[in-house]
């Protein structure tokens, strides 16, 4: 049976055979694409809601179907660095309307059959959660739910997170769950459990104070190679690529201490040396927020034990040569910067930086001691009506700038502004499915997908004369 979001019958499924604390099972599903490779991906909001539902009383496990760690994988790849490293991966048939694309699609994550004998090895559970992330990862989510679906028929299924707020009404259609939850999961869950499973917990957790959030429930993997860290939410900048402001709609901060706390927590107790910034907007207003958070890391000596990364982009603008040099003491080791283009043709879609002040960051960085390997880029490539030109001047600029320009693919998105003029560009029906929207397939372009520009790239890209120094 499948509910839609005001569905609020109680007779649907069974009641909870342990209302007082029921069993809740959460899912990290597949992802079903052309490429895939773990660079800090982990499920935050899910391991939030996780720990939130254990601190009130619930018994929570946890499946991961992109578990790298996974009992019958073999040992890790030891020359993964900083807690990253490969899926296992299986070529699967590619999506209709995607057969002349020259590229293998894969599910990325552990066997079908390891996931069904993952979830009979378990009790079974009261309610199963699953998240979602990229749109156009939604087969994999859907793949996930159909399992879960058969060990457990009568077990509701609530699905959340990205996918779901994005194209909930697609999810509702197609997922295969008994209900989607648009939007933060902290302010709607309880509510939604009690609905479907007569579980009634009032949350004693305020959605609005994010120092009221218990640290996120990683100790539910195999293995904890890493932590993300989130320090505050949303962005002041309303960039027409970004759905951000869609997402997280205000700007809130959590407080240095408690910070403190939970990368203490994580270091000490679990031995976890890479914690990963995730927000979106970790330097704005610095005075107030990241330098007194630097301080303190410094302060307490973490630098020597712990290693810090930004896969999120900082934004450059707020890059200084004291922002600089707290990163350099505090143990900074991984930077992105949100350059998105240097080639000065297609500053219309933001307004986060200009040449000069991307330069300008570039100084502070590399007086502060960081390498230019240390350092990258990230360059939009495949915007509506972008050449591959402008792209190719953009990473000229960044090699000159002695650091590493990082390509990124853009994917057309939702509630954005830059999505009328994609799906007006695109020669694939964009509204239709958002398979469509996958950045490997470069959907913002009328012409066949080819490999010719991206070899170049790479090429340019790798080319001696712009090398990192």
């Amino acid at each position: 049976m499948k509910m839609d979001k005001d569905f609020c019958g109680p007779a649907a499924f069974p009641a909870s055979t342990s209302s007082a604390s029921p069993r809740i099972l959460l899912v990290n599903p597949w992802i079903l694409d052309f490429a895939a490779y773990d660079f800090w991906a982990t499920p935050l909001g899910l391991l939030t809601l996780g720990a939130m539902l254990r601190d009130h009383g619930a018994r929570v496990s946890y499946v991961d179907c992109l578990d790298r760690f996974h009992p019958r994988l073999p040992a890790a790849d030891p020359s993964a660095r900083f807690g990253r490293g490969p899926y296992l991966k299986t070529r699967v048939s590619k999506p209709a309307g995607m057969e002349d694309i020259p590229r293998n699609y894969c599910r990325y994550g552990i066997p079908p059959e390891w996931f069904e004998a993952d979830l009979k090895s378990l009790p079974r559970p009261d309610l199963v959660l699953v998240t979602s992330m990229m749109t156009y990862w939604y087969p994999g989510v859907q793949e996930t739910i159909s399992i879960v679906k058969t060990v457990f028929p009568e077990v509701p299924v609530i699905l959340g997170g990205i996918y779901a707020t994005l194209c909930q009404e697609h999810a509702i259609r197609f997922s295969g769950a008994d209900l989607v939850i648009a939007g933060p999961g902290e302010t709607q869950l309880f509510a939604a459990a009690q609905r479907l499973i007569g579980w009634s917990a009032a949350p004693e957790t305020d959605p609005e104070n994010l120092d009221a959030f218990p640290f996120p429930a990683a100790d539910l993997q195999q293995k904890i190679p890493f932590v993300a860290l989130m320090t505050s939410t949303g962005c002041p900048f309303s960039c027409a690529y970004c759905a951000s402001g869609y997402l997280n709609s205000r700007r809130r901060l959590r407080s240095s201490d408690r910070i403190i706390e939970e990368i203490q927590f994580w270091n000490a107790r679990h031995g976890v040396r890479d914690m990963v910034f995730y927000d979106d907007a970790l330097l704005v207003d610095s005075k107030r927020h990241a330098i007194p958070l630097f301080e303190k890391i410094i302060a307490r000596g973490l630098g020597k034990t712990v290693r810090f990364h930004t896969p999120n982009a900082v934004h450059i603008r707020e890059i200084t040569q004291t922002t600089a040099r707290l990163m350099a003491a505090a143990g900074f080791q991984t930077i992105r910067l949100g350059l998105e283009t240097a080639a000065g043709d297609r500053r219309d879609f933001d307004h986060k930086v200009t040449r000069n002040e991307f330069l300008a960051a570039v100084s502070c960085l590399k007086s502060a001691g960081f390498r230019g390997d240390q350092v990258g880029a990230y360059l939009l490539t495949g915007l509506p009506g972008q050449t591959w030109e402008s792209v190719e001047a953009s990473v000229e600029t960044v090699r000159m700038a002695g650091i590493t320009p990082v390509p990124a693919h853009f994917t057309p998105i939702p509630h954005t502004a830059l999505w009328p003029a994609a799906v007006a560009s695109s020669r694939y029906d964009l509204e239709s499915d958002p398979a469509f929207t996958n950045n490997a397939i470069f959907p913002c372009q009328k012409e066949p997908f080819s490999w010719e520009p991206l070899i170049r790239l790479k090429k340019r890209i790798n080319a001696p004369a712009f090398q990192a120094k």
